[in-house]
């Protein structure tokens, strides 16, 4: 992936389970995530090839709340969006509380004033919605 790339991301997870999520503590997790993340830094859109290492267990390194869940779950797909605007990953952080569930305070949000940069998708089948 190149570097010189960089903007928002999105991981969509799928979790069961409970895990530490270092100074957050013990959380269980049932279901599908979206965590919103930004590679706006020096290595750009790098920092996703790290978040794929984690959840195939090459890398034990756990930095961000995310490497916690990544370790727990099976990381089922990545959204990249190029762009050099600083809030943007807020804004979409924002965009997904209207459409998921808000998980953890402070999940990947530790340098934002959002609430939470990780959601759980409400799953529905033909009767209901869990």
């Amino acid at each position: 992936m190149n570097s010189n790339r960089r903007g928002v991301y999105v991981l969509v997870i799928e979790a069961h389970g409970q895990t530490c999520v270092g100074r957050l503590g013990q959380h269980n997790f049932d279901g599908i995530y979206l965590y919103v993340g930004s590679a706006l830094g020096p290595g750009g859109f790098q920092r996703v090839e790290r978040h794929r290492a984690v959840a195939a267990g090459r890398n034990q390194t756990r930095r961000w709340h995310i490497d916690y869940l990544l370790g727990l779950g099976q990381l089922k797909g990545v959204l990249l969006l190029e762009t050099s605007d600083k809030t943007m990953e807020c804004a979409l952080a924002e965009t997904l509380a209207r459409f998921a569930e808000p998980t953890i305070a402070g999940f990947g949000a530790s340098d934002c004033h959002c609430r939470t940069h990780l959601f759980r998708l409400k799953l529905c089948n033909e009767t209901h919605c869990k």
